[in-house]
């Protein structure tokens, strides 16, 4: 015979004064009184006949058996949170939430995100931002943009683009006092550094460039942020190490030149990340549709003063 359920009640209480170890703030968070909670708990553990808590000296604690039952409790009350809020966004079948990286966002995505809502007009974009891998389950997110190989197990990975890199820098900075004219140049110059993740592009490139590796360790500015980076060049703090996705806009309108005509490829791309079950959904279609146009569309022309490109490999 089937185990009868305890109270549902019970179960509320006791999964958020576990979670707070505080009677006080689980009656705070369910908004009832502290004695309630306390005759809830008082309940399930004669339902369970299974003490819960240990109270003493105004502390509260768990019991090993309480310890055990928690963690099941915790994911059931978590399913109904998911399925309740996957029965709501039923009628939000018009959102679409995206999670790229911040720098991605900022420098590529969002200058051409317009385009995507004048074409879907009855789409709401959503864009979130993070270094971390997605939870699509968790997170509420519909689909993700991110850096890598695409060996990410369980979801669908379309390729988008790849990138390159080379050095970037302000026009200003191919005049002046000590102007940018070879890549020996660069030891008159502040090298701009970012630490999300491309910390060694500038040992990768000056190695191809023939130049000693340890011309990166020359004191320069470090940013956590690529677009800020990029940003500190556009002003002309000093010469960035830059990726095709996050510079060609800036190349394109003039504010970044490219010095020199050596870059190299990056083994790695971006791709457009979806749960399985969801991928061919028509929000989701529409909007991966529209980005393998948007990869293939060329900026506008180049600046005269960026130079043709030569190709090294690693």
């Amino acid at each position: 015979m089937a185990a009868r359920l305890p109270s549902l009640n019970g179960l509320r209480a006791f999964e958020a004064a576990a979670r707070h170890m505080s009677f006080t703030l689980a009656a705070s968070e369910l908004n009832v009184t502290q004695t309630a909670i306390s005759h809830q708990i008082r309940r399930l553990e004669e339902e369970l006949g299974v003490r819960l808590f240990v109270r003493q000296n105004r502390t509260l604690s768990l019991t090993p058996e309480a310890k055990e039952y928690l963690p099941g409790i915790r994911a059931a009350f978590n399913d109904l949170r998911l399925a309740t809020d996957r029965l709501l966004r039923r009628d939000d079948g018009n959102v679409l939430t995206v999670s790229t990286l911040a720098s991605l966002a900022a420098k590529w995505l969002l200058p051409r995100i317009s385009d995507f809502q004048e074409k879907h007009p009855g789409i709401d974009v959503r864009i979130t931002t993070s270094m971390a891998l997605v939870d699509f389950r968790r997170d509420g997110v519909d689909a993700a943009i991110r850096y890598g190989r695409g060996q990410w197990p369980g979801v669908r990975a379309d390729w988008l683009m790849a990138d390159r890199m080379f050095p970037v820098c302000s026009p200003e900075l191919l005049k002046g006092k000590k102007p940018l004219r070879k890549p020996e140049d660069l030891a008159d110059h502040v090298l701009l550094h970012s630490s999300a993740g491309n910390d060694d592009d500038w040992r990768l490139w000056l190695t191809a460039a023939g130049l000693p590796p340890d011309l990166s360790r020359q004191p320069g500015v470090t940013f956590d942020m690529v677009f800020m980076t990029i940003q500190a060049a556009i002003d002309g703090l000093g010469v960035a190490m830059g990726r095709t996705s996050y510079v060609q806009d800036d190349i394109a309108k003039g504010r970044l030149v490219v010095p020199f005509e050596i870059e190299l490829p990056v083994d790695a791309g971006f791709y457009l990340v979806s749960p399985e079950a969801r991928a061919d959904s028509p929000k989701l279609s529409a909007f991966r549709n529209w980005l393998m146009e948007a990869v293939k569309a060329k900026p506008e022309p180049l600046a005269e003063t960026t130079l043709p490109m030569r190709r090294l490999q690693l």
